[in-house]
C-alpha cells in the first residue's frame, strides 16, 4: 500500500489542486456533452423518463471509459517508467501492474463516489440492480489489465506501440456508445457492437444505472473469457520476455 500511496501522490506533487483533477477532468468532459447533446439524445432514450436521464447515461459510460483509458494507457508505459525498477532482481516486478492498478481505482473511487452521490439526490439510484455493475468493473479490469501488459511489453520493444494506441483509443471511444445512443447506429454497424469489449460493458453499466436492470451475461461471458485469455497472453509476455527487457530499457 506504501507504494500506491506514494504513485498517487507522485502523480499530483506538483499541481496546486492536486486530487482534484481526478474530479475537475471527467466533469468538464461531462458538463460539454451534456451541455451540446442533452437535448438531442434525451428524445433518443427509449423508455427513459427524469431531468437527469442523460446525464446519467453519459456518466455511466464516461466513467468506465476513463478508468479503462487511464489503466491501459499507464499500462502502456510502466516498465519504461520504471525501468530503475525493472533492473532490480529483489524487487517483485509483477507488483507494478497491480500498484497502478490500484492507483486508478482510487482515483475511479473518487469521481465514481460523487456519481453515486448525484444519483442519490437525483432520485436514479437503480436500488438492487446496482449490485450488477461489480461484475462489470471486475471484467473491466481484467481486460484493461490484460491489454495493458500485453502493449506494455511491446511498448519497450517498439515504442511506436505506444503512439498507436494513443491514435487507436481516440477511434475506439468514438466507435463505443458513449456520447450518443446505439440505436441512431445504421443495423449494418451495429452488427459489429458486440465485437467491441468497452461497447459492451459500457451497455452494462448504462442499463444497470439508466433503466435499474442488470447487465446481459450471455454478452457479458465472451468478454470474461476475452479477458482473461488477455491476461494470460500478458503473463506469457512478460515472463518470456523480462530479460530481454532489462536490456532493452
Amino acid at each position: 500500500m506504501g507504494s500506491v500511496k506514494r504513485e498517487f501522490q507522485n502523480k499530483y506533487r506538483n499541481s496546486m489542486l492536486g486530487a482534484a483533477w481526478v474530479v475537475l477532468n471527467p466533469l468538464a468532459m461531462i458538463l460539454v456533452y451534456t451541455l451540446v447533446l442533452a437535448g438531442i439524445m434525451h428524445a433518443r432514450l427509449s423508455g427513459a423518463t427524469g431531468r437527469f436521464a442523460y446525464s446519467v447515461y453519459l456518466c455511466a459510460g464516461v466513467l468506465p471509459w476513463g478508468l479503462f483509458t487511464e489503466l491501459s494507457g499507464r499500462m502502456q508505459n510502466v516498465f519504461i517508467d520504471n525501468a530503475n525498477l525493472i533492473k532490480k532482481l529483489s524487487f517483485p516486478r509483477l507488483c507494478l501492474p497491480i500498484i497502478v492498478t490500484l492507483s486508478s481505482l482510487i482515483n475511479f473511487a473518487i469521481i465514481f463516489g460523487l456519481f453515486l452521490a448525484f444519483l442519490l439526490v437525483s432520485g436514479h439510484f437503480p436500488g438492487f440492480a446496482f449490485f450488477g455493475m461489480f461484475p462489470l468493473l471486475a471484467i473491466e479490469l481484467l481486460f484493461s489489465i490484460g491489454l495493458g501488459v500485453v502493449i506494455g511489453v511491446l511498448n519497450v520493444f517498439f515504442r511506436d506501440v505506444g503512439q498507436f494506441y494513443g491514435i487507436v483509443l481516440q477511434f475506439w471511444f468514438w466507435l463505443t456508445p458513449i456520447v450518443y445512443v446505439s440505436n441512431i447506429l445504421p443495423a449494418s454497424m451495429k452488427r459489429f457492437e458486440l465485437l467491441n469489449p468497452m461497447a459492451v460493458l459500457i451497455e452494462g453499466y448504462q442499463q444497470v444505472f439508466l433503466r435499474s436492470v442488470w447487465p446481459s451475461w450471455a454478452h457479458l461471458w465472451p468478454i470474461a473469457a476475452f479477458s482473461l485469455a488477455l491476461c494470460a497472453l500478458g503473463l506469457y509476455l512478460f515472463r518470456r520476455h523480462v530479460g530481454e527487457m532489462v536490456d532493452e530499457l
